[in-house]
C-alpha cells in the first residue's frame, strides 16, 4: 500500500507542478509582467515546488532526513543521472556566458550547501541567508538578460509554459488547482515514504536521498532529456543549473526559515561529498570543449549507480 501511495504522491507532485507553473504564468501575463521575470521568478519556483513542498512538509512533520536529502539527493540526480542521461543520448552544448555566471553561482550555491550540513543546523538565520543568496542572483540574472542583447537566448531556466487561454477563468482554477494538488502529493509521499523506511528498515535519510530525490526531479528528467533529442543541449544544461541553484538557496532557505531543523549525520559525512564532486565534475566536463560528450555522460551515469550502490550498502 506504501508503493502505491508513494507513486500517486509522485503523480500529483509532477501534475499539480505542471499546473501551477501554468496557471501562474497565465496570471502573470494577464497582469502584464514581462516574460524574463516570469522565466526567472514563476517557472523557476514552479518547477522546483515539488522539492519545495516536499522538503517543507518533510520538516513540518519532524523527518529532516527526507527534508535534506531531498534536496542534496535532487542536485546529485540532476547531474549524475539527469546530465548523465541526456549526453548519451546526445552530446550537450553548454554556452560559455551561462558557465560563467550560471556555473559560477551554482557553484557558490553547492559550497553554501556543504557549510550548512557541516554545520549541522539549519536555523532560520541560515534560511533568511540562503534566500538573500536567491535574490542577488536573480537581480544579477534580470539586469544581465536585459542588458545583453541575444543573452535570453540563453536563459538557464525554462521558457513560459504555452497557456491556450490567459483568461483569469483558466488561470486563476490551473493555479490553485496545482497548489492544492502538489501540497497533497507531498504529504502523500512524505508519509508513505516514513512508512517505507520503517519496512524496510533503512533512515529516512536514505530515502529521502534515493526514491523521493528521483521522484521530485522528474520534472528536470523530462525537460532535460527532451531538450537533448531536439539537439537543445543548453536547455538540458541550462536547466539543471537553475535547478541546483533554486533546490539550495530557494528550497533549503524556505524550509529553514519555516521549521529549523538538524542535518542528519549520514549526509553530511557522505552524501554532501558526492554533491560537490559531482558539481566540479559536471564544470569540469562543461568548460572543456565548451560540451559534455557521451563517454563523459556515461561516466557520471557510471558514478550515479555507484552511489545509489554505496547508499544501499550504507544502510
Amino acid at each position: 500500500m506504501s508503493f502505491l501511495e508513494l507513486a500517486a504522491g509522485l503523480v500529483l507532485l509532477v501534475l499539480g507542478g505542471d499546473m501551477l507553473v501554468r496557471g501562474a504564468v497565465g496570471l502573470a501575463r494577464r497582469l502584464g509582467v514581462s516574460p524574463l521575470l516570469i522565466g526567472l521568478t514563476l517557472v523557476g519556483f514552479g518547477t522546483s515546488m515539488p522539492e519545495l513542498v516536499t522538503s517543507v512538509e518533510a520538516a513540518l512533520v519532524g523527518s529532516p532526513g527526507i527534508a535534506v536529502g531531498n534536496v542534496v539527493g535532487s542536485n546529485i540526480a540532476n547531474i549524475l543521472l539527469i546530465l548523465g542521461l541526456a549526453a548519451l543520448i546526445r552530446p550537450v552544448q553548454a554556452s560559455l556566458n551561462s558557465l560563467r555566471r550560471d556555473g559560477v553561482v551554482m557553484t557558490i550555491a553547492a559550497i553554501a550547501c556543504a557549510a550548512v550540513v557541516l554545520y549541522g543546523e539549519m536555523s532560520r538565520l541560515v534560511g533568511v541567508g540562503l534566500i538573500a543568496g536567491l535574490i542577488v542572483y536573480l537581480i544579477v540574472a534580470y539586469r544581465a538578460e536585459r542588458t545583453v542583447p541575444g543573452l535570453a537566448a540563453e536563459m538557464d531556466l525554462p521558457a513560459p509554459a504555452p497557456l491556450r487561454s490567459e483568461r483569469l477563468w483558466v488561470a486563476g482554477p490551473l493555479f490553485l488547482g496545482g497548489l492544492a494538488l502538489t501540497v497533497f502529493g507531498a504529504k502523500m509521499l512524505v508519509a508513505a515514504a516514513i512508512d517505507l523506511a520503517q519496512l524496510a528498515g533503512v533512515s529516512e535519510a536514505t530515502i529521502g536521498l534515493t526514491v523521493v530525490a528521483i521522484g521530485t526531479s522528474l520534472p528536470e528528467l523530462v525537460t532535460s532529456v527532451v531538450a537533448a533529442i531536439r539537439r537543445q543541449g543548453d536547455v538540458a544544461l541550462g536547466n539543471i543549473l537553475g535547478s541546483n541553484i533554486y533546490n539550495i538557496f530557494g528550497i533549503l532557505g524556505v524550509t529553514a526559515i519555516l521549521q529549523p531543523i538538524a542535518v542528519p549525520e549520514v549526509i553530511a559525512a557522505f552524501d554532501i561529498w558526492v554533491m560537490l564532486a559531482a558539481t566540479v565534475a559536471m564544470m569540469v566536463m562543461a568548460v572543456t570543449g565548451l560540451r559534455v560528450n557521451r563517454f563523459e555522460g556515461g561516466a557520471l551515469l557510471a558514478g550515479y549507480m555507484a552511489y545509489i550502490g554505496l547508499v544501499v550498502i550504507q544502510t
